[in-house]
């Protein structure tokens, strides 16, 4: 039996979703056992879970100008400092337990899905010894603050060959880099036919079809969005579809709303089929977390976003905009002149397409391949006995400050 562990954070949807595809992946090869866990959850403090999880939905729905200032200055943090730099409170508080996981559970490889497990992982391997391999990837389209704390991994997942200098400058070794792509769960990658899929879901086959998507609620500023794609496509004959996910107060006040007799309205709340409601879409229009844009390029999927984006999304937008695959808008006019263009402008709506198809990888895929090929590690069960988890935390602290008064040697 091959174990694996996974450690991700709850900090937005991204990670769990990445964490729950490679396993669903994974467990579909005989003899492969997975175990999830989320590193905050389970070994730091409720305040933590809360900061990190609904703190961070906080910031970005009600504190984006602050939150982006925090995110700007912590990004211009010198990698030397490593062992020192603010990043390193969370993962601290988790280091007793997370050794004691490792070491009762013995995985054969341990992956992760957030930057506070490479870095937890960093810590520990400064004084004990955790032998099997651990790899981990990026779900954004930068190096977001704080990844040059998690130099202590095996390998290091990233978008593509662009962002190897990036990783360098950070002190990752170019051997320990696999530009594999974002993994997100292979059903985004699977071929189907817009016309037969929006013939099975119930929509009308023929029209310009628009999907909105603003992830989990926390981000205010869709609902307003959605209004003006319905006000702007007022004399278009369309369909808008709504994925509100668990945005429940979203959903209630779109079920009230009234709309053009042109304007058919999708209105959606969870649902386990945004694979076919994307491939059902022309387009779509959304804030532009890493994975779910991965997820949009993998469907060849032209993407208009806005701008009031958090830092690391906003990154995104950037790079996807030289790519050619992404569009932003300020306001409501940049918004109906984008929407023109790709509804009118054939020639240019399949440039954006091809250009995604350039950009789309088969992450998951080569991912579970290089966790499933790693050599099964020996863990020495009499050096494990000795260990005093209570003192694990104690122990790493010192070890972190050695290493940062020798970071010149």
């Amino acid at each position: 039996m091959k174990k694996i562990l996974i450690l991700t954070v709850t900090a937005g949807n991204g990670h769990n979703s990445c964490a729950k595809g490679v396993k669903e992946k994974l467990e579909q090869t005989e003899g492969v056992e997975v175990k999830i866990v989320d590193i905050i959850k389970e070994f730091s403090s409720k305040l933590a879970f809360w900061t990190v999880d609904s703190g961070y939905n906080l910031a970005v729905g009600k504190l984006l100008p602050l939150y982006n200032m925090f995110y700007e200055h912590y990004k211009k943090s010198k990698p030397i400092n490593r062992y020192k730099c603010a990043g390193q409170s969370v993962p601290l508080s988790t280091l007793n337990g997370l050794l004691e996981e490792i070491y009762t559970y013995k995985p054969d490889v341990i992956f992760c899905t957030h930057f506070y497990a490479s870095i937890a992982i960093t810590d520990l391997r400064l004084c004990y010894n955790i032998p099997c391999k651990v790899i981990v990837t990026n779900l954004d389209y930068v190096n977001s603050p704080f990844w040059e704390a998690g130099i202590g991994v095996d390998y290091f997942a990233i978008p593509n060959k662009d962002f190897i200098a990036e990783c360098i400058e950070e002190g990752f070794n170019e051997n320990q880099l696999l530009p594999i792509g974002i993994p997100v769960n292979d059903k985004f990658s699977k071929h189907q036919d817009k016309i037969e899929t929006r013939k099975q879901l119930g929509l009308n086959p023929d029209v310009f079809t628009v999907a909105v998507m603003f992830g989990g609620g926390h981000w205010n500023g869709g609902l307003k969005i959605f209004k003006n794609i319905t006000q702007i496509l007022k004399d278009t004959p369309c369909q808008v579809i709504m994925l509100n996910g668990r945005n429940k107060k979203g959903y209630d006040k779109i079920q009230k709303m009234k709309f053009s007799s042109n304007v058919k309205v999708i209105n959606l709340g969870f649902t386990d089929k945004v694979d076919y409601y994307l491939s059902a879409s022309d387009i779509i229009v959304n804030k532009l977390g890493g994975t779910s844009a991965t997820e949009i390029i993998n469907k060849a999927l032209p993407i208009v976003a806005t701008e009031k984006l958090p830092a690391q999304e906003y990154y995104n937008l950037r790079y996807l905009k030289e790519k050619g695959v992404a569009q932003s808008f300020k306001n409501k006019k940049q918004l109906k002149n984008i929407l023109d263009k790709l509804i009118n402008d054939k020639q240019y709506y399949n440039s954006i397409v091809e250009n995604m198809k350039k950009l789309k990888t088969n992450a998951i895929n080569d991912l579970s391949d290089i966790i499933l090929s790693q050599e099964k590690p020996e863990y020495d069960q009499e050096y494990i006995n000795k260990i005093d988890y209570s003192k694990v935390k104690q122990n790493t602290k010192k070890a972190l400050k050695n290493a940062h008064k020798n970071r010149n040697k």
